[in-house]
């Protein structure tokens, strides 16, 4: 059976999944040829992190239909617990990178998860450019609340501070977080292959959401919420459920961010960090979670690409970046497009019905 005969919905799904597969697969390759070059391998990491987190915020920004500004709040979340424990665990004596990542990315996520469903709670009642606000201050106060967060690790367990590292009163432990220093001394057990893993958990957890009953009472909120209510749907507790699980994976993708580096600042994950993910969401396109995939790994890796051109690379790349907004409204993109998808999306023909009709 050809994948033109399978429903859209299933064959949107086989693709996106096709697609970070292949790129899994390709990057391998290349990188068993020693064809990828040490900077740009050193991006597969955080390319798989950013994938993550556009596909996440597509839940809340194209399938939801909200803006938010606050997303790389939630990734601190979970990149600074993560942190927290992994030091607990090694100080435990868990040596494998596996189990320190499996168990750093679950709390994290549920913690973001937490976080994000507390912060739900009023700013869902909220819509459009209050939401917005509202989202961008949560994540410039979770920045700086980190910035005098100190957090350290002894024989004795966890012992927190708000004032300075001498305040934790440890004897011969580990400082995990150091106020506006971040967190140092980081295990890094981040690998390609788990990123690979957690962006196919990221996309299977956001289209099963998509495809489910839940799903679609979530876009018919997006479309019309006085059509939703009428119907008996509770605007809320939908536009809520999208943001929480957005928010956990969110965090999960944090920490996959976070243990790849030995050291991580609250500054990293500012204004700018949210910005930078919904523009890979606004030019993969609204609520589509490959076109997510693509324009986050793409726009990740140009500014390494452009790099040997250093003093025109941010030129080019926002070149690059008015061309995708552009390009896809003119009519000669449109013909091509539409063209491309008559010949690709031709639907099969339909089998002839059992014992046919008698020629007229």
């Amino acid at each position: 059976m050809g994948i033109n005969m399978l429903k859209p919905q299933t064959r949107s799904t086989i693709i996106t999944y096709a697609i970070v597969i292949g790129a899994f697969l390709v990057v391998t390759v290349l990188d068993g040829l020693g064809l990828i070059s040490n900077s740009l391998t050193g991006q597969l990491v955080p390319i798989c992190a950013y994938v993550s987190l556009a596909v996440s915020l597509n839940l809340v920004v194209g399938v939801s239909g909200e803006l938010s500004l606050g997303h790389a709040g939630f990734m601190s979340v979970g990149a600074f617990t993560g942190v927290i424990v992994a030091g607990c665990l090694a100080r435990m004596g868990v040596e494998s990178e596996l189990l320190l990542f499996a168990g750093s990315a679950v709390v994290g996520a549920v913690v973001a998860g937490i976080i994000g469903f507390l912060v739900g709670i009023p700013v869902m009642r909220l819509r459009g450019d209050y939401l917005a606000i509202v989202t961008l201050a949560f994540g410039e106060i979770i920045k700086n609340l980190l910035n005098i967060f100190y957090v350290g690790v002894d024989d004795s367990g966890l012992h927190f501070s708000l004032t300075d590292s001498a305040s934790l009163g440890m004897s011969q432990g580990t400082i995990l977080i150091n106020g506006p220093k971040g967190a140092v001394g980081i295990d890094k057990v981040s690998t390609f292959v788990i990123g690979v893993v957690l962006v196919l958990i990221t996309v299977a957890v956001v289209l099963n959401l998509m495809h489910s009953r839940d799903g679609r009472a979530i876009m018919a909120v997006r479309d019309n919420r006085i059509a939703a209510e009428s119907v008996g749907i509770n605007t809320t507790k939908y536009r809520l459920m999208a943001f929480t699980v957005a928010s956990a994976l969110a965090g999960a993708a944090g920490v996959l961010y976070a243990m790849n580096y030995s050291t991580i600042v609250p500054s990293q994950f500012d204004f700018n960090q949210s910005i930078l993910i919904l523009v890979y969401v606004v030019l993969g396109g609204m609520g589509n979670i490959s076109g997510s995939i693509i324009s986050a790994a793409f726009l990740t890796v140009l500014p390494e690409v452009l790099r040997p051109i250093n003093n025109y690379r941010m030129l080019l790349y926002a070149i690059v970046l008015i061309l995708v907004m552009v390009v896809p409204h003119t009519k000669v993109y449109q013909r091509v497009a539409d063209a491309l998808r008559e010949r690709f999306h031709k639907a099969a023909p339909k089998p002839a019905a059992e014992g046919g009709e008698a020629d007229e």
